[in-house]
């Protein structure tokens, strides 16, 4: 298809979507208890336009429809493109509202803020040590070498932690987007993330990878400009950077420091510690950063992109940062014409972009915020789509699918896993204790499965199972406050129903060391199989 023919052919389902959110607005504000801020809303309807036509117009571009062109763009993606798709992918809302939550929060502080320098690192490590190695084998999945090493049925058992990681991210950005919304907007939050999640959805179901990465481009660029904006009108607003930064200071004391003080934390310390590893390795065993990673042109590139963007994560939560201080540093909400300061620290962001700026710049800090959003959500229903498609559908329910039945599996899974993202976003919450969850369960009982399947020639299934079963046990234990799970064994430093030993570690090295021993032992019944680009 020409571009001439594509450009018609998108304009007007474009337009239809664009009429709608107008219908939809003029609905919200009239006939519901909505008080929508019109410039705020006229910005997002322009901006989900833009990209919802960028989106499906990638999509229909790409004469090819295989598995490997929606997957992984056909393995054609240049490296500047990579990088951005890569850097907006980490950089979501649950990023930059959760930074500035984090940061704003009198119990947490900078010090707490740990998750955008910890993603950055996981980018840097996956980028040296797994990165190459992925992408020379020619895998399509995350979950192939864990296919080939420890067999089918297992490697469907492990798609289950990998796909609830991908399902909490989402729910997490999504949460973010319809805190912002509901204060930036005057929309319920409930309306703003169904909203968003639809056309999301959309885009990726006819695109695939090549429109996520196409609008993750302008969505980069859209996220940084709309934040460096708002900054030095809020600074203003609060006396400037050394009067805020002073403020901050006082008020946080010992927090205000990225440095953990054990004199400070207490047994917290250790849990400190054990956050910092959580992130950092549970970041890489991902198939929204691995999709990234085998749709790169070679080894060299996928190596390149991943530390670049690892910098370019640590860099971009600086102004999430900035504006968490400033918000901390306000004398009086009132006096700015909001109703008090934000009953939840997750809203610090929106209620600076929607009290402490003027109304145009509010409505490009939307702009940034939405940006954010959607260029994470698109990613990460695509790369569980990816998986449930490739590795579970088709090995064990329908082995013969063809390559046009397979890439429609994918388009429905979008919507599937899309759809329940959405419901848990609407459920929960607290955007900080998504983004901490979705890494918890990757960390445990998936980073010991592949660094083994990757690095380890003698893992079989039979280690592989009881390496699951340990680490599972061990982390199942420990309970979890957010999903409502109540501790069941009785590790030591146990405050509030909270466990403060590193118990999650604990899970993640009883099961490393369990794989590696187990299979030792049962070679004689599964000799381990060796990686291959032909599998």
């Amino acid at each position: 298809m020409s571009f001439q023919q594509s450009f018609i052919k998108n304009l007007k389902p474009t337009l239809a979507l664009l009429l709608f959110l107008t219908l939809a607005g003029l609905y919200l504000n009239y006939f519901t208890e909505s008080d929508v801020y019109w410039p705020g809303y006229i910005s997002m309807v322009c901006f989900y336009g833009v990209i919802f036509y960028i989106g499906t117009l990638a999509g229909n571009l790409k004469n090819e429809n295989s598995v490997t062109e929606v997957m992984l763009a056909g393995r054609n993606i240049p490296l500047w493109i990579a990088v951005f798709t890569m850097s907006a992918t980490w950089v979501g809302g649950g990023f930059i509202n959760g930074t500035a939550e984090y940061t704003y929060n009198s119990d947490y502080g900078l010090m707490w803020v740990q998750a955008p320098w910890g993603y950055g690192l996981s980018l840097i490590v996956g980028g040296l040590f797994f990165a190459r190695k992925m992408r020379e084998y020619e895998f399509k999945t995350m979950l192939d070498p864990l296919a080939q090493r420890f067999g089918k049925k297992m490697s469907a058992l492990l798609f289950i932690p990998a796909l609830l990681g991908e399902i909490f991210w989402t729910a997490a950005i999504l949460t973010a987007l319809g805190a912002t919304f509901a204060i930036v907007l005057g929309l319920d939050i409930q309306t703003s993330i169904i909203l968003s999640a639809i056309i999301a959805i959309i885009y990726t179901a006819i695109g695939g990878l090549w429109a996520v990465a196409l609008t993750d481009v302008v969505q980069m660029f859209i996220l940084f400009a709309g934040l460096i904006i708002i900054l030095p009108f809020a600074l203003e607003v609060v006396g400037g950077w050394e009067t805020a930064w002073g403020i901050y200071k006082e008020k946080m004391g010992g927090l205000a420091s990225f440095i953990p003080k054990q004199e400070l934390l207490g047994d917290y310390y250790f849990n400190w510690w054990e956050n910092a590893l959580l992130l950092i390795f549970g970041g890489i065993p991902w198939q929204v950063y691995f999709q990234r990673v085998l749709s790169s042109k070679s080894p060299k590139t996928a190596v390149r992109l991943s530390i670049i963007a690892g910098f370019v994560c640590i860099l971009a939560a600086i102004p999430s940062i900035l504006i968490g201080i400033i918000g901390s540093a306000v004398p009086s909400w009132e006096s700015f014409g909001a109703a008090g300061a934000p009953e939840n620290p997750a809203l610090i962001l929106p209620y600076v972009i929607r009290y402490l700026t003027p109304s145009i710049v509010s409505a490009l800090g939307l702009g940034a915020v939405a940006a954010a959003v959607m260029s994470s959500v698109d990613s990460s229903i695509l790369s569980a789509s990816s998986m449930a498609s490739w590795n579970v559908y088709r090995p064990l329910l329908k082995p013969k699918v063809t390559n046009t039945g397979l890439t429609k599996v994918i388009k429905r899974s979008i919507w599937i896993i899309g759809i329940t993202a959405t419901i848990l976003a609407l459920k929960i919450k607290s955007v900080y204790a998504l983004w901490f969850l979705c890494s918890d369960f990757v960390y445990t009982l998936l980073f010991p499965q592949l660094l083994t399947a990757l690095f380890d020639k003698k893992a079989n299934v039979y280690g592989s199972l009881a390496g699951f079963t340990v680490a599972f046990i061990l982390r199942i234990g420990g309970g979890d406050p957010t999903l409502g799970i109540p501790v069941l064994i009785d590790y030591p430093m146990i405050q509030d129903g909270i466990v403060l030993f590193p118990f999650r570690t604990l899970a993640m090295a009883c099961g490393l060391v369990t794989i590696i021993i187990v299979s030792r032992l049962t070679q004689k019944y599964a000799p381990a199989t060796s990686l291959s680009k032909d599998a």
